[in-house]
């Protein structure tokens, strides 16, 4: 393959995804064509600029199903791989989720790049790969790596396909894992069910483990500009970056605040355990030195992304919607 320009029509996987979503519009800003494959089962249509936007076009369709999509990459220069299963206790509970929308579906959206000749191809992996750490803040170099849940070994074999596509095939691949990444959009998350749940019940909040668990959170822009930067500069055959803060945050704080924000009379009580559920990584905090030397820098603190989404998500909750 030849030449790396940014530039021709990108397939973005689960693009109306609340991560998929921003980033075309990112995209759409830059100038690109954007062709957006996504089944629906996370995301949401309206998430995604409106019908006839110049440059957007959606096909919903299953990504282990490419006779539905192929055509999306008729022409495509880039690829975009944002599509996963989004409930990680659900994956637990049903192995064969995880590796079929995640693993399967990935060496099957991997083939349509590489017989569409695509040139670079970016993923979207998580810090979950790690397992259980001992090193924190923890770098991409850290191993070895012993996912804990179906949904982590699933992101790790997607990772090792991308490298192997990007070594056999000529394809510049972008591996990113991520911190926790809130933001507008949220169908899934710890903020987001703590909503749910006071929705549900406003007097009391289940927090499952003990809520000494602690992580870093990202917002959905911060993760979305991280990227775009790394796959600008990005001259390697395999590019791999931990995205995150600097700092984490609390289950127990984040419980206490989302309270707060719905009057504080809910009581909170917590199931027990180090672990929220089984697969849960209870401590994350990542190193961020590779994507902070390229001159990214997050806007928002964890602490700062986490009250910005409870007061975005506090005030959808008031005005009804």
């Amino acid at each position: 393959m030849t030449g790396d320009a940014h530039d021709g029509p990108v397939v973005v996987t689960g693009g109306a995804g609340a991560i998929g979503s921003w980033l075309v519009r990112e995209l759409l800003a830059q100038g690109r064509d954007v062709r957006v494959v996504d089944n629906l089962s996370g995301g949401r249509r309206n998430h995604l600029p409106a019908d006839g936007t110049p440059g957007l076009t959606l096909t919903v369709a299953d990504l282990k199903e490419p006779g539905r999509y192929a055509a999306a990459f008729d022409g495509a220069t880039e690829l975009w791989h944002l599509a996963a299963n989004t409930d990680i206790r659900k994956g637990s509970l049903d192995p064969k989720l995880d590796f079929e929308d995640g693993a399967v579906a990935t060496y099957v959206v991997l083939e349509e790049a590489r017989r569409h000749g695509l040139r670079r191809a970016v993923y979207a992996s998580s810090s979950v790969v790690y397992g259980f750490p001992s090193v924190f803040p923890t770098p991409e170099e850290y191993g070895p790596l012993e996912p804990q849940s179906p949904y982590a070994a699933a992101k790790l074999a997607g990772e090792a396909l991308f490298s192997a596509y990007a070594h056999t095939h000529g394809l510049r691949a972008f591996l990113f894992r991520f911190a926790n990444i809130i933001g507008p959009n949220m169908t899934h998350g710890v903020i987001y069910d703590f909503f749910e749940k006071l929705r549900v019940d406003p007097t009391r909040l289940e927090v499952l483990g003990d809520g000494h668990q602690s992580k870093s959170y990202l917002r959905t822009e911060d993760c979305v500009a991280a990227m775009l930067l790394a796959v600008a500069k990005g001259e390697r055959p395999v590019n791999l970056f931990n995205l995150g803060t600097s700092d984490r945050t609390p289950v127990r704080e984040i419980a206490e605040k989302v309270v707060a924000a719905h009057g504080g009379s809910a009581r909170i009580e917590y199931t027990g355990g180090a672990q929220g559920w089984v697969g849960d990584v209870p401590q994350q905090l990542l190193a961020i030195d590779r994507i902070l030397a390229l001159g990214w820098r997050p806007k928002w603190s964890s602490t700062e992304a986490v009250d910005a989404t409870i007061a975005e998500m506090n005030a959808a909750r008031r005005s009804g919607h």
